[in-house]
């Protein structure tokens, strides 16, 4: 197994992402769980997708995850009459080198902010496919690597559907979490009347930490040991979306992925070198509910993906690991992150 050179080191690098999560919350006031969820997201090298009603601060978290980390960002309005050149970008031909040169769109960027992604049409959408999955742009035959880090923050309103385009199947699968900000607590209410009620934070904001930071982060991710005893756990826990009389449309195998790597970042958020199943617990809705398509039969009876995922984790026996592994306390009641799906008026 490997594993981190010293404590010391991971010890760093959790004080990197505590700056970051302070800065963050320091906008996005009563919303830790959401913010926890958008730096797993972050680490584990995915996509976010932020779904809620409107002026619930959607744009505002990922602004604020933005502008925390001294990178490259570029946000794109997404509107009926976007381009796909608009996102890839274009070749135009240059008159004094009688040659065509290359000019980058808004996709070649380190943070990509979405804003109301399914108001695009189905073939601009298409054009965020090849970078949120193998993060490269192909432009007449010519493929061009995306900076390192990459990250797609997209945002939607499951309510004012005139003129919108919903995310096929496809596009939704590429995002490794969706997440649902929420209204605010009365107390949190207030403080953003304090805060927000004079001049935006964001005019404040400053960076906390810088992309090579983030980089050394995804790195130690990625060293986060899984035993064999989480990584079946993860796939009964995915392969039982796919035979459930409820789903028409169960996970895809790259959601197995999202959610391990996902379970490895909260490992690591966490302080530790090993991931447990309690963290695939905390993250099956949020990286598997959006993936799902329920059957006719089920919305009539107003069942929901979120429902249908945290029946199976009921269902589905947990892994037990011996106690002196240092695994110990598995299959305890442990807080998730935001399960709510998303409101509909």
């Amino acid at each position: 197994m490997t594993t981190y050179d010293d404590r010391a080191s991971l010890t760093d690098l959790t004080a990197t992402v505590e700056r970051i999560r302070s800065s963050v919350e320091g906008v996005i006031e009563g919303k830790p769980e959401v913010v926890r969820l958008s730096l797993t997201v972050l680490l584990a090298e995915g996509h976010l997708l932020i779904e809620d009603v409107p002026g619930v601060g959607k744009t505002m978290l990922a602004k604020a995850l933005a502008r925390s980390i001294d990178c490259s960002v570029r946000r794109i309005q997404f509107t009926p009459d976007l381009l796909p050149s608009d996102i890839t970008g274009v070749s135009i031909w240059d008159q004094q080198r009688r040659d065509f040169e290359f000019k980058p769109g808004a996709i070649f960027a380190q943070i990509v902010i979405g804003d109301e992604i399914n108001r695009a049409s189905p073939k601009t959408q298409s054009a965020l496919l090849e970078s949120m999955e193998e993060r490269q742009v192909t432009i007449d035959g010519q493929t061009f690597e995306l900076p390192s880090p990459f990250m797609v923050v997209a945002t939607q309103n499951p309510v004012e559907m005139e003129g919108t385009y919903p995310l096929p199947e496809a596009q939704r699968d590429r995002f490794m979490a969706r997440v649902s900000v929420g209204y605010p607590s009365v107390e949190a209410e207030l403080q953003m009347l304090d805060v927000h009620g004079g001049a935006s934070p964001l005019e404040d904001l400053q960076p906390v930490a810088h992309a090579h930071d983030i980089v050394k982060l995804v790195e130690a991710v990625r060293e986060v040991h899984v035993s064999e005893a989480v990584r079946r756990y993860a796939v009964e826990l995915v392969a039982a979306t796919r035979t459930h009389p409820d789903l028409r449309l169960g996970a895809s195998p790259r959601a197995t992925l999202h959610l391990l790597r996902a379970a490895k970042a909260t490992a690591a958020l966490g302080g530790r070198e090993y991931a447990l199943p309690d963290d695939v617990q905390a993250l099956a809705v949020a990286v598997l509910a959006h993936r799902l398509l329920p059957t006719a039969q089920a919305q009539l009876n107003r069942r929901t993906a979120e429902q249908v995922v945290l029946e199976i984790l009921q269902h589905t026996p947990v892994p037990a690991t011996p106690q002196q592994n240092g695994f110990g306390g598995l299959g305890r009641s442990i807080p998730a992150y935001p399960q709510q799906p998303p409101r509909s008026l």
